[in-house]
């Protein structure tokens, strides 16, 4: 299929952590042309703003297609304001300096740049169909035993176990 034959990419993104940090999970909702899909995951110790981030890159991980339209809604304004507000290319130009979740923005960024994207806040439990399965995946995720360890987060705050 040609770029400019190809649909556009709804990508409905919510984020969750009980305790921030505790327990956590992300969850997308990708819909293109009639097709639907669902993506969730959840670790034992990590942030809502992680979350929100991470369910934005795993969505975005899950495009086959380089140069789509995608439309992203979020109800995290982390996220959202990181991007429509500049604070991301402010960050980067700086060098990261102080702020929190690199990684995850790290991650972010050649995903970011390999579409054509656009961010959309809408308010969270607001009944917004897609954004509460979103919040739902979310939650069902972080509640899962045995979660794996958020790396990114742990390696961050080691320090603060140690002292």
């Amino acid at each position: 299929m040609q770029k400019e034959d190809r649909p556009v990419i709804y990508l409905f993104t919510d984020g969750a952590a009980a305790g921030n940090p505790g327990p956590g999970g992300y969850g997308a909702v990708l819909l293109c042309g009639g097709l639907r899909k669902e993506i969730s995951g959840g670790f034992r110790l990590t942030t809502n703003n992680r979350m929100e981030l991470l369910a934005v890159i795993k969505g975005l991980e899950a495009i086959r297609w380089t140069g789509s339209k995608v439309q992203i809604w979020s109800d995290s304004s982390y996220v959202v304001k990181a991007i429509t507000e500049g604070w991301l290319k402010t960050w980067e130009a700086k060098g990261w300096n102080k702020v929190k979740n690199v990684d995850l923005w790290l991650r972010f960024l050649p995903l970011y740049k390999a579409h054509d994207i656009t961010f959309n806040w809408l308010k969270g439990h607001a009944g917004n169909p897609e954004n509460e399965r979103c919040d739902a995946l979310a939650v069902e995720a972080r509640l899962a035993p045995d979660l794996p360890a958020d790396e990114g987060y742990e390696q961050d705050h080691i320090h603060e176990t140690l002292f």
